[in-house]
């Protein structure tokens, strides 16, 4: 099981303070939560693609590619890149770019989005976004493996003998995970490539994400990949931990209520009981985080969000301390699944 943290990069005001941090800030401090991350031992820190305010994760491969530079081990991941409004060429290039950077510890979590607006910036249609995501995957996949593609298709001019630079490092592109909030087509994609499939498990039920990944794990099994159990799932979620649970929810209160799409679960307690939001003490945060494996079964990647709301940086610390030292000792101990780690060995 890979234990990780994940975001988008959002500037807001702490609700507490008004404070806003700045760019700067903001894009720094991404490499001091990934190296704290990596020192507390987590597996994975990922980076989602934005375009508008108020996020400046606008390009992720460069974002990871700094903190590449700031860390060893840790597992660089997006979360998401756009495969819909960016070009599969560019896609090839920037991640095997990073591979030689950052070494074979790079993969890539692909999603359409979910901000209508970014389409007509780039020149695409909202409406065609479930055959872009198809068209422009499978093309991906092609740059990836063959020296020479020759390709047409609806989206994008064709190409003729062209070879991606840099090739993926030792030949071996990066995993690939494909995220998604409603979109059974994508799950689809996922099981059709035997690749990962990965549900933000946020803002929702819990219960509302188990029906996707159900949906996926059936489809993976019938395209010839194995049994139902193997099939490579990841699940999002956010962690907000003090020693005590009074602690966590007074302190978290503010953040939840003043975010507009977090709040949208209703009450914080309901969202803390029934979503992917973990709040509490450590105990409590570890036996609510245990209750996804009931719903989604054994899964080889479980991230968290920490930093998101208006959270400062200086908080964002305080968590991962807790966290290292009270919660993901024993996640490691009860999460570890019977299935192989399907990420060891990856269907390529």
């Amino acid at each position: 099981m890979d234990i990780g943290i994940f975001g988008v990069g959002d500037i807001v005001p702490d609700p507490t303070t008004g404070e806003t941090p700045s760019e700067t800030e903001r894009i720094l401090g991404l490499g001091r939560i990934a190296k704290h991350a990596e020192d507390i031992g987590m597996d994975v820190f990922a980076i989602g693609e934005h375009h508008n305010p108020p996020f400046i994760s606008s390009s992720d491969s460069t974002l990871l590619a700094y903190v590449a530079g700031m860390t060893t081990d840790i597992t660089l991941s997006t979360s998401t890149t756009l495969i819909t409004t960016n070009d599969p060429v560019k896609i090839a290039e920037d991640f095997a770019t990073l591979q030689h950077i950052a070494g074979p510890r790079v993969d890539i979590m692909l999603g359409r989005g979910n901000t209508a607006e970014v389409y007509p910036w780039f020149g695409k249609d909202i409406r065609q976004g479930i055959p872009l995501a198809v068209e422009n995957y499978a093309l991906l996949r092609r740059l990836w493996r063959e020296e020479k593609v020759t390709w047409s298709g609806q989206f994008r001019t064709p190409l003729l003998e062209f070879t991606a630079m840099p090739r993926p490092l030792d030949g071996i592109p990066p995993f690939v995970w494909h995220g998604s909030i409603r979109s059974p087509e994508i799950a689809e994609q996922a099981a059709h490539y035997a690749d990962g499939f990965f549900v933000n498990n946020l803002f929702m039920p819990v219960s509302y994400f188990k029906e996707y990944v159900d949906f996926y794990r059936r489809r993976f099994s019938e395209n010839g990949h194995g049994r139902p159990e193997d099939a490579i799932v990841g699940a999002g979620g956010a962690i907000f931990v003090r020693p005590t649970s009074q602690a966590a929810f007074k302190e978290f209160s503010p953040y939840y209520y003043s975010h507009p799409v977090m709040s949208s679960a209703g009450r914080l307690e309901t969202a803390a009981r029934t979503t992917g939001l973990a709040v509490g003490s450590p105990q409590e945060v570890i036996d609510h985080i245990m209750t996804f494996r009931d719903s989604f079964g054994p899964y080889q990647r479980q991230l968290f969000g920490i930093d998101f709301g208006g959270v400062p940086e200086r908080i964002v610390h305080e968590q991962l301390d807790l966290i290292g030292s009270a919660v993901l000792p024993t996640l490691r101990r009860e999460l570890e699944s019977p299935v192989a780690d399907a990420l060891a060995d990856p269907v390529l």
